[in-house]
């Protein structure tokens, strides 16, 4: 009876020394945070092959920088989490999401009324202003007024609001939209496109890489009517992650962003397919 006894304290030791922690398999393995980012768009995001102090890898050849990396290493550092960069098509990035391939995205995106019904969205981590980016040769250097691009070819990005913006142009000839902005850049720098559509840090950053190229800024009862604000996305059912990335936004001042913005144009490789 006595070694019976024994046994079984013996057997509730080990089960209460081997039971998972937190719902984990092991209370020390700290959790990954998975970022899903097209890993196209500088100088939110790009591709290199340099590892850098601000790079994630991406592959075993290649690694992904730029202000939204930084900004995700931020949020996983704060969360006591690693983070993991996952390149992804601007296409799949809500689905990947409520497919859990990743945990949220932080990739440029707005948080327009559509999305906003498949994801719940922080508020904006980034704002700016829509202009436009011609050839430095180009007529269109010295516009004032957005409707002054009547007639001319003027190319957006696929599915974006780079895209939807262009027909409050009269009379344009609205391109048919390009699923990458290195290639819309290409398409202005062959002549194909008169105009291509940009938020200002893409736009400086693209005439960073390219002094070919120009920016055409409007004043604002002049130029387009649209929120360049971007967020992060999280799926609708982690509320208790997005209310955690709200927090440590709102603990990143304003001159801070711009700093982390300017820096991220400052490095980003010149623009290639």
């Amino acid at each position: 009876m006595k070694k019976v006894l024994t046994l079984l304290i013996l057997a509730l030791l080990f089960a209460g020394c081997s039971a998972p922690a937190n719902g984990s398999n092991d209370s020390n393995t700290r959790q990954t945070l998975k970022v899903g980012m097209e890993c196209n768009y500088a100088p939110f995001n790009w591709t290199q092959v340099e590892d850098t102090d601000t790079a994630e890898p991406i592959s075993s050849v290649d690694y992904c920088d730029g202000y939204d990396v930084v900004m995700a290493a931020r949020i996983a550092k704060e969360l006591d989490m690693d983070v993991q960069i996952v390149k992804t098509d601007w296409d799949n990035l809500i689905p990947a999401l409520n497919a859990n391939d990743i945990d949220l995205i932080i990739a440029g995106m707005t948080a327009t009324p559509d999305r906003a019904e498949a994801v719940n969205f922080t508020e904006p981590y980034y704002e700016s202003q829509m202009v436009v980016v011609v050839r430095a040769d180009s007529e269109l250097t010295n516009i004032t007024n957005i409707q002054e691009l009547s007639g001319y070819n003027v190319l957006g990005q696929l599915n974006t609001l780079y895209d939807e913006i262009i027909d409050q142009i009269e009379g344009v000839n609205h391109m048919t939209p390009q699923e990458s902005y290195p290639r819309m850049v290409l398409s202005l720098q062959s002549g194909e496109a008169d105009a291509i559509t940009a938020e200002m840090p893409v736009a400086q950053g693209v005439v960073a890489a390219n002094p070919d190229l120009a920016i055409v800024a409007f004043e604002a009862d002049n130029g387009f009517v649209a929120d360049t604000s971007v967020s992060i996305a999280a799926r609708k059912s982690d509320t208790e992650l997005l209310e955690k990335v709200q927090a440590v936004l709102d603990g990143i001042s304003q001159d801070e962003r711009n700093t982390m913005m300017q820096d991220a144009t400052n490095r980003q490789p010149a623009n290639e397919e």
